[in-house]
């Protein structure tokens, strides 16, 4: 499982918004986006490269990706 930590959702649509994006990247096979404490939790096997690019590109940091 990997946990990310995201920075700039302030609402329920930005929640959809980063879901769909990290679900559209190779090798994810779930996600789960939630507003408050403003995460994410993906299983699969990504990069954080990835994880960090589509969510920029959504305009949302990454601020911190555990995995464990």
């Amino acid at each position: 499982m990997i946990k990310v930590l995201i920075e700039g959702m302030s609402c329920e649509n930005c929640v959809r918004h980063a879901r769909e994006a990290l679900a559209t990247l190779p090798g994810v096979e779930s996600v789960e986006v939630s507003l408050e404490p403003g995460e994410a939790r993906i299983e699969g096997v990504v990069e954080d490269e990835a994880i960090r690019q589509v969510l920029a590109e959504e305009e949302y940091t990454a601020t911190a990706i555990v995995r464990g």
